[in-house]
């Protein structure tokens, strides 16, 4: 998927990146007991007997420890636990067929890192060494380094540069570029006949600000190909939380006649603007959200969000399922009995990714195999529900000069609309990827696609 376009679903979790100090300890002494759980056997094809001594290999389970943030979220948004119905969503799945190599897939641990520990709950994890592999959805990435240098594949919500480099970390997504230009943005702003943008981040987060800035740039470049679109106002410094609302710069927006919006905020920060759009008579001013794929919290909202659009970093689950995993998704969310939400998307798409490294490794696995063997795929899509991903080339964020060597290719995005209060896939919803050739950022308009 195009990491340019994915960088809107990223920028969330790094906004809230405050100048906490981390603190990082951990140690376990149950080794012992773990070394004992590893020596298994297994039988391949053939019959033959392969004897496994691998950290968190049973006779009977492959064990994954999941770490992330529950409590002090400062967005206030379900974090970890949803990310871990999603993973556990689609072990049932593969459980229920067998497992793989007659093993089952399991979470045997949870740990809450309470937003600035996460790096103590790697280490704990490292420490352990109990487990074969880590799920991590975190809202500061500090640990994800410590798992990689010990050699435990690690999957995880791709929104930090953390990962980046790293061979044995696997977002959904690839490396991102924050500063890169993006033709998903301006295509938005086509789609809706703007003329005058604002663009806006937290002062905060360096990201961002410099995804606030890259939509300034977006703009330089394509405005002669999407109709003329001006930057008429830049706002890099919000305050994270908005504490004083946003009156002043909405006055400042009416007085330069923004009608196209494009904030690098969490979705409450989108709703407080748009209240205030709506207090000062602007509330037909179209906003482009990168985190609001909620529809819970839009429902909520009234009609503060209609028109708006929403970028969404997969199949959008108001897509055509066909020729995809997107109805398994569902269905086994459902049996879970687990509230399918984006985020436990995100855990699906990483614990296939987890089941699909194992598969390519074979019977006889260890952690190296299947980070060797993960980093082997050249067009993995998660069973249709992202766009292609090198893993070969996307550990490293593609440059502006240069978007073929680490980016994706093709690069796409999915997008919605809000509709009468409700998510509508923007195109075709058999092919709800809107997608660019790789090795360009030249103008062109995107192509309709469908990955199988």
């Amino acid at each position: 998927m195009s990491t340019s376009s994915h960088r809107w679903s990223r920028w969330l979790a790094l906004l809230v990146v405050l100048g906490l100090l981390l603190a990082a300890c951990g140690n376990s002494d149950d080794e012992d007991d773990a070394a004992e759980d590893d020596e298994t056997t297994e039988t391949t094809e053939g019959g033959e007997k392969v004897a496994l001594d691998v950290p968190g290999v049973t006779d009977d389970e492959i064990r994954f420890a999941a770490f992330g943030t529950n409590s002090n979220n400062p967005l206030g948004t379900c974090v970890l636990d949803c990310y871990v119905d999603g993973i556990e969503a689609y072990f049932a799945w593969r459980n229920s067929e067998g497992g793989i190599y007659g093993r089952d897939l399991v979470v045997s641990k949870s740990l809450d890192d309470e937003l600035g520990k996460n790096q103590v709950r790697a280490l704990e994890i490292v420490g352990a060494d109990e487990d074969f592999g880590a799920f991590s959805a975190t809202q500061i990435a500090s640990g994800w380094k410590n798992v990689a240098e010990a050699g435990i594949p690690l999957y995880t919500w791709s929104i930090h540069p953390e990962s980046n480099g790293l061979e044995g970390v696997f977002g959904y997504a690839g490396a991102i570029c924050l500063t890169c230009t993006n033709r998903a943005t301006a295509y938005v702003a086509k789609l809706a006949k703007a003329n005058k943008q604002a663009s806006f981040g937290y002062g905060v987060s360096e990201n961002s600000k410099k995804c606030a800035q890259a939509n300034v740039a977006t703009m330089k470049k394509y405005s002669g190909d999407i109709g003329g679109v001006d930057n008429v106002y830049l706002n890099d410094d919000l305050p994270f939380g908005l504490p004083n609302g946003v009156a002043p710069e909405v006055t400042a927006m009416k007085r330069a006649g923004v009608d196209f919006i494009n904030a690098c905020i969490d979705l409450n920060g989108m709703k407080t603007m748009a209240q205030e759009l709506s207090r000062q008579g602007m509330g037909d001013v179209t906003m482009v959200h990168p985190n609001t794929y909620d529809q819970d919290f839009v429902t909520a909202a009234g009609d503060l969000f209609e028109g708006d659009y929403v970028s969404v970093s997969f199949r959008p689950f108001e897509a055509e399922a066909a020729g995809s995993d997107l109805a398994q998704f569902k269905k086994w969310m459902d049996e879970t009995g687990s509230k399918i939400k984006e985020i436990s998307m995100i855990g699906w798409i990483n614990a296939d990714l987890a089941y699909q490294g194992l598969k390519a490794a074979g019977p006889n696995f260890d952690r190296q195999k299947v980070i060797d063997a993960t980093n082997a795929m050249e067009d993995y899509t998660a069973g249709g529900l992202i766009p292609p991903i090198d893993w070969g080339r996307q550990h490293v964020p593609p440059t502006e000069e240069d978007p073929a060597t680490n980016g994706s290719d093709p690069q796409c995005f999915a997008l919605v609309q809000v509709k009468n209060g409700k998510f509508q896939v923007v195109g075709d919803k058999k092919k709800p990827f809107l997608c660019w050739p790789g090795d360009t950022r030249e103008w062109s308009e995107p192509e309709p696609t469908n990955f199988e």
